[in-house]
């Protein structure tokens, strides 16, 4: 057994609370404000600080025996100074007035030597986010490692014993995660919350030899009573892994191709990548100009919702304290609002979107779908052609858009799933896949911070044997 610990700030500190954390929300604001007064001082235009903490809990078992036992806990000082247009940085994990000082005067002395940049500068402050409403992300998971081990045991069990095929397994995992932040800086923004994340994995084998199959499952939650239980995250992985059993290769073709839905989510990412700030001032994007013009069929949509209580992709106001919102990003298959940080918007001579750090629970859906629109229904949709479960590689060319991964799934006949295939590679341009976008399954679910059911594409070219 490894156990491993990694406590920057182990020791309790005055002002730690009964949530896990070692510090309070007001300790945090002491330090801010100490970090942001002292970049007055030292002579910035303006200034940004942040405060946080991290601290948590990972256990490994393999079969049946405890392999790591990980406990985490880290804190952090980033401090941001500008002066004029150069902007500097420096950060610490020493939270002594003393180190706040030094980290300060870093971060000065890097700006003084850095080159002006006309679009530098801290958020406009008709941007600053002023309220900021509790969306319930922070669910501390009281569980020690001994409890944990027997969850992660309990799942890697239920793969064991789903079928005597399942002859092996790589491990079982829980994770119990927790951390909070105080972020402010001189265009009067101020506002922190804590966040947790939780959850609880799977790695069965099956078959043996050259035959054998390896697949997983995880379920990730804010809340962990709102995790999958560890018998059924086992269940389905092994189910998955035996799927996958005397998989074969095809013959090159080109057929339709059926994305399972998280690897939809991932045909989701590449859209925000594409239309992102810093690959559209930089012109590294397929889609350079697209706004307000089709990029998906008419029938697609693409929503954002930054207030989705517990969301994983959840916030009041982003990265620099701007505003999120609401909004619809894709309408009936145009493009209709980039995700822009401040100075992203600036390149472009637009408005920031509030999406410094990234987008906020993005779902895709079709108005085509139906209730009934399950994963059979979709295979029925895809009649003859590619079921992907998995991709490999990372073959996307985001200046072009040309897509080529690895993949294996299940060759599918008449909307019947014939036999597993495997040591195939499906290519095409995102352009023309975005666009050939048939269906989108009921079967949503949840990644990260996207949503979206399977993805049915008209045509991809399969290279097989």
């Amino acid at each position: 057994m490894k156990h491993k610990i990694s406590q920057a700030a182990a020791a309790a500190t005055p002002g730690g609370g009964t949530d896990g954390f070692s510090y309070s929300r007001g300790f945090f604001e002491g330090i801010v404000d100490k970090a942001l007064a002292h970049a007055k001082k030292v002579g910035a235009t303006d200034a940004g600080a942040e405060a946080s903490e991290g601290c948590g809990l990972s256990v490994s078992v393999r079969r049946g025996e405890l392999e790591t036992v990980e406990r985490n806990r880290d804190k952090s000082l980033g401090v941001t100074v500008y002066l004029g247009q150069r902007r500097g940085n420096a950060s610490t994990s020493d939270f002594s007035d003393a180190a706040i000082a030094q980290t300060v005067q870093a971060a000065y002395d890097i700006a003084r030597f850095t080159a002006e940049d006309p679009m530098a500068g801290l958020p406009d402050e008709a941007d600053i986010a002023h309220e900021h409403p509790d969306l319930d992300l922070f669910h501390p998971w009281a569980i020690d490692s001994e409890k944990a081990a027997e969850l992660a045991r309990a799942c890697e069990h239920a793969a064991l014993s789903a079928d005597k095929r399942i002859t092996n397994s790589e491990g079982a995992g829980v994770s119990a995660q927790q951390s909070h932040f105080f972020s402010a800086h001189t265009r009067g923004f101020r506002g922190g919350y804590a966040s947790s994340r939780h959850s609880i994995s799977v790695a069965p084998i099956a078959g043996r030899g050259d035959g054998m199959q390896r697949d997983a499952w995880y379920s990730s939650m804010r809340d962990a009573a709102e995790l999958s239980s560890a018998e059924s995250v086992g269940r389905y992985a092994a189910a998955r892994a035996l799927s996958r059993l005397k998989a074969r290769k095809i013959p090159t073709t080109q057929c339709p191709v059926l994305f399972e839905s998280p690897l939809a989510a991932g045909l989701l990412g590449a859209y925000t990548q594409a239309v992102s700030g810093g690959a559209l001032y930089r012109k590294s994007t397929f889609l350079l100009d697209s706004l307000g013009k089709p990029v998906f069929p008419k029938h697609v949509f693409v929503e954002e919702d930054p207030f989705l209580l517990k969301g994983k992709g959840s916030s009041p106001f982003d990265e620099e304290g701007v505003s999120t919102k609401a909004r619809r990003v894709v309408d009936a298959g145009r493009c209709e609002g980039y995700f822009l940080s401040t100075y992203s918007a600036r390149k472009l001579g637009m408005k920031t979107t509030g999406n410094a750090g990234g987008s906020h629970n993005l779902v895709m859906r079709s108005t085509q779908t139906r209730a009934g629109d399950d994963l059979d229904a979709m295979l029925k949709k895809l009649g003859t052609g590619l079921f992907v479960i998995e991709l490999m590689g990372q073959g996307v060319n985001y200046v072009t858009g040309d897509y080529s991964r690895g993949a294996s799934g299940f060759w599918v006949e008449k909307g019947e799933i014939a036999f597993p295939v495997q040591e195939i590679t499906i290519a095409g341009n995102l352009k023309t896949m975005f666009k050939g976008i048939q269906a989108i399954g009921a079967d949503a679910y949840n990644y990260g911070a996207k949503t979206v059911g399977s993805v049915l594409i008209n045509k991809m070219k399969v290279a097989g044997s």
